[in-house]
């Protein structure tokens, strides 16, 4: 006998479903798909950014930023995506589980997740009307794509090389990527 096919989730279900394991997914399309344990360089990189960021909002409270951030798609209801580092401006509510009207949304490329955030996050996020800034960071390179909302219009800034600046204007702060990328790649590593 065949087995019945797997039935799309709604969100509600998905933010309520527990598969008993430590396994992170997203919900697309109303499915659940796993989510590679990150590596060491992309949580490093994750931790530098939100201990940058956080403290750029302390005079702003309530905003906050949060790794591991849940981003509803704007268009769909059954679909919902993990950003690696988001910041919000949103009133804190403890039983929330994704992040509301986010204005910055960072994105750790790996070799596994790089077509999954370009071709399916990206667009998604750039039609969230909060969203002032999503950037684009690359896990083993010094270099990073900052797309800044600008009226209607998305203005895309290439970072390329350990000695650059990322500049947040949505958070107003500057990273070196040497800072960011301390001990993490050696300068020969980010020239092509």
């Amino acid at each position: 006998m065949s087995e019945p096919a797997p039935r799309a989730m709604t969100l509600d279900e998905f933010l309520r479903w527990d598969d008993g394991t430590e396994t992170r997914y997203e919900l697309i399309g109303g499915f659940p798909v796993a989510m590679a344990p990150p590596l060491e360089t992309h949580r490093i990189l994750a931790m530098r950014l939100a201990l940058r960021i956080d403290p750029a909002l302390s005079a702003r409270r309530p905003c906050n930023v949060q790794t591991e951030a849940g981003v509803l798609h704007p268009d769909r209801a059954d679909t919902f995506f993990v950003a690696d580092v988001g910041v919000t401006c949103a009133p804190y509510d403890a039983r929330r589980q994704h992040m509301q009207d986010p204005l910055l949304v960072i994105e750790i490329l790996s070799p596994s997740t790089e077509r999954h955030d370009r071709r399916l996050k990206l667009p998604a996020y750039q039609r969230i009307e909060s969203l002032q800034e999503i950037v684009i960071i690359d896990q083993d390179t010094a270099y990073a794509e900052r797309y800044q909302r600008q009226g209607a219009f998305w203005v895309v800034q290439y970072v390329d090389g350990i000695d650059q600046v990322l500049r947040l204007a949505s958070v107003g702060i500057e990273i070196s990527m040497s800072e960011l990328y301390d001990g993490l790649v050696s300068p020969n590593e980010t020239e092509l």
